[in-house]
């Protein structure tokens, strides 16, 4: 048995143990640390893009993009620091880095709801993506959405639901329970409000919302008890249950989301794709674990996950089927993939290894070939709950890719050019 085999049977030997398995990690990452020769801080090219002026920057997920249509301006969050809490009720600035002088900071914003994980969930508006910027805040008391016109440097309209993702054209955007999504999963919620729900294990209240961007109208779509009667589980009985991760499909017809519920410590989750109306659910996978998805195009969804049969990898699902099948078995780790703009290439990364290096991955679906762009160290600091995930994502000419890294001993964005010759021609598929 490899050292990755008795990595993942560990892993999955602790899953009902979150504190020993946060425990043995930092153990077995210390000790990998202390005897590995591998100490490296970065390796491959590698442009930083924010500022060294002892502030943290980093743009969030993995599945939007921080450039604007013409590749000019990046969205980036500018705080103080990200180690000590993965909701800090400290300000943060949202800016633009300007990337045709010199990576100017444009100051946009301050924001009074963010997380380590996933910023404020700034992201351009479309259909364009060049004039305005939409993301989440706390303002008289409730979290609301905030689009901002750069042109005229102003706020355009002050929405009622913080957004979680935004359809293509900007017509609407899906918004969930943000407070109690901090409590049972910190660095991807909102910590200035209380959970209202925290003694109900399956409230029979809204987890997921429709927010119209032109009419400001709020859709309940469904509740948390709507998913715990979709297909229930024995599982289920008992369990504490939430939601996480909406994304839209690129039409904006049908989403997906993460349906997730804890029994006795152990974590459960499957993959259910709705339509706009949260209608017509689909149970896409269900087996214990899903983790990072993204839309390929309207009908097919990679996402790393476990299969009974074949275990955990990357497999490409047709949506409201059961056809699937694995990609890069080689890359058998989780990490947060997503498709370049014009479909043909995959990036990915990895979580830090025993001796603390993350790595970006490069891939093509013709011949599960991969390549690895580069690698960080990430300082023992930043883990756990407040660590820096790289979340790799594409400009939108297909050709870089940014990342967020704490290699250099603060969180900041850096770019990494395309490397065509070592992928090869990427008309391929």
């Amino acid at each position: 048995m490899n050292i990755l085999k008795i990595e993942n049977a560990g892993k999955k030997l602790l899953e009902g143990h979150p504190i020993m398995k946060r425990t043995a990690k930092r153990l077995y990452h210390l000790a990998g640390y202390t005897f590995s020769k591998d100490k490296i801080k970065s390796e491959g090219p590698l442009i930083r893009v924010s500022p060294r002026d002892g502030f943290e920057y980093f743009y969030g997920y993995y599945d939007k993009s921080p450039w604007d249509a013409d590749d000019r301006y990046m969205i980036a969050l500018k705080v103080r620091q990200t180690y000590k809490s993965p909701a800090p009720k400290e300000p943060g600035i949202l800016v633009l880095l300007d990337t045709a002088r010199q990576n100017q900071v444009i100051k946009i914003s301050s924001v009074h709801a963010w997380n380590v994980q996933q910023g404020c969930m700034a992201q351009w508006l479309g259909p364009d993506f060049r004039t305005r910027i939409i993301f989440n805040d706390f303002r008289d008391g409730r979290y609301c959405s905030v689009i901002f016109n750069i042109r005229d440097m102003k706020i355009e309209k002050i929405l009622p639901k913080p957004i979680y993702d935004v359809a293509v054209d900007g017509s609407y955007a899906l918004s969930l329970d943000f407070s109690r999504l901090h409590r049972l999963r910190p660095g991807y919620g909102y910590s200035n409000l209380p959970d209202s729900t925290r003694d109900n294990l399956c409230p029979d209240k809204t987890c997921i919302w429709k927010l119209d961007l032109k009419t400001s109208s709020v859709t309940e779509l469904l509740k948390y008890r709507d998913l715990a009667d979709f297909q229930p589980d024995i599982t289920m009985k008992g369990a504490v249950h939430k939601v996480n991760h909406l994304m839209i499909r690129p039409d904006g017809k049908r989403f997906m989301l993460l349906h997730r519920w804890f029994l006795n410590g152990k974590k459960h989750t499957r993959l259910v794709t709705a339509d706009q109306n949260g209608k017509d659910l689909y149970n896409l996978s269900d087996d214990v674990f899903v983790s990072h998805c993204f839309w390929k195009n309207n009908q097919e969804i990679l996402s790393f996950l476990r299969k009974a049969q074949t275990g955990d990898h990357y497999y490409l699902m047709r949506d409201q089927t059961q056809q699937y099948h694995m990609l890069w078995p080689q890359l058998n780790t989780d990490g947060h993939c997503s498709y370049s703009p014009d479909r043909t290439l995959v990036v990915t990364d990895t979580y830090p290894n025993r001796k603390r290096i993350a790595s970006v991955y490069l891939c093509i679906e013709k011949g599960n070939r991969s390549v690895r762009l580069a690698r960080v160290f990430s300082p023992f600091r930043y883990d756990n709950d407040c660590r820096c995930d790289l979340h790799p994502r594409w400009n939108r000419a297909g050709n870089k890719i940014c990342i967020d890294s704490t290699h250099e001993g603060k969180r900041a964005l850096y770019v990494i050019p395309l490397p065509f010759n070592i992928i090869g021609d990427r008309n391929e598929t």
